[in-house]
């Protein structure tokens, strides 16, 4: 059992105390994620308080250090993300202390997170376990010459208010657990496409926009043919303009399609989870051809 987390320590000769991330100055948090290289706008930001709970560390000068979050859907899963440190402190124990918090809150849960390169030994220490590799595809779009088209058995079109509960039933059953509201709050914010087959939603996408420019994401779909056909509508509409996806597809005509149409792979990140204790273990479908974000998975 994850112990409760302390309320101030000693870091670097530096007494921090830990503070709820809303109680953070928007700008300072976008400072910290800007000192490690993450392409977040404040937009960005403010949208994952709206949709989770965490922490900040904060030196004796008011100064944030650092930030942890996790995300619940429903009462025994989360995922975790924002787990940030000032570079000058990332080996000095901040991001353990905050996600000891974390933990402490998520105490019995089934949890996942999207970890780097420099958290993956963190996150093993804590218990979490590799399951697979993200592929960070972006890139100004260029359109392919070859773009598949629906049979006559299945049609394409742009999703509204009705088709949303459609949406959580099939991105549920590709992520392991139902997350209604938040896809509730990214469908609200989101341009969206659906593949209907007699009648039947078999694919979406959700487009909106994120960091340097727009993320396509949550993608599900039955086949890397269905994938392309939903994802297609956005390449299109933001051709010459930057665009991401966060897939854990590494081959197939899909990962070709994204990489013709300019996505190519600029980074990964390890996907783990941590079993919780009690719980039946959750785990992500093949039908999930693009994540939300690497915090909101």
């Amino acid at each position: 059992m994850d112990a409760p987390a302390a309320e101030s320590k000693v870091i670097d000769s530096f007494e921090m105390h830990v503070a709820g991330i809303e109680s953070a100055d928007l700008e300072q948090l976008h400072a910290l994620s800007v000192s490690v290289g993450w392409p977040l706008r404040s937009e960005d930001l403010q949208f994952l308080r709206e949709c989770g709970h965490g922490y900040v560390a904060r030196d004796e000068i008011g100064r944030l250090t650092g930030s942890a979050m996790w995300f619940p859907h429903g009462d025994d899963f989360a995922t975790i993300g924002m787990v940030i440190t000032s570079p000058r402190l990332q080996t000095n124990g901040t991001a353990r202390w905050l996600m000891d918090h974390v933990l402490s809150d998520c105490r019995g849960r089934n949890l996942r997170l999207n970890a780097t390169r420099a958290a993956r030994r963190l996150y093993h220490s804590l218990g979490f376990q590799p399951v697979r590799t993200i592929y960070q595809c972006q890139g100004t779009v260029r359109r392919p010459a070859d773009l598949t088209t629906p049979t006559e058995q299945s049609a394409v079109r742009r999703l509204e208010g009705e088709d949303l509960a459609a949406v959580v039933d099939l991105d549920a059953g590709a992520f392991g657990v139902s997350r209604a509201a938040l896809i509730g709050k990214l469908f609200a914010q989101s341009i969206a496409y659906g593949l209907f087959r007699g009648g039947r939603l078999c694919a979406f996408a959700l487009c909106r926009p994120f960091g340097r420019g727009h993320v396509i994401g949550p993608v599900v779909a039955e086949s890397d043919a269905d994938a392309i056909t939903v994802i297609r509508q956005h390449v299109a509409a933001h051709e010459n303009q930057f665009l991401r996806l966060d897939t854990p597809v590494e081959t197939g005509t899909f990962a070709t399609f994204l990489s013709q149409s300019g996505l190519t792979v600029f980074d990964t990140v390890l996907a783990m989870s941590r079993r919780g204790k009690g719980r039946p273990e959750v785990v992500p479908g093949q039908n999930l051809y693009g994540l939300a974000s690497h915090a909101l998975g």
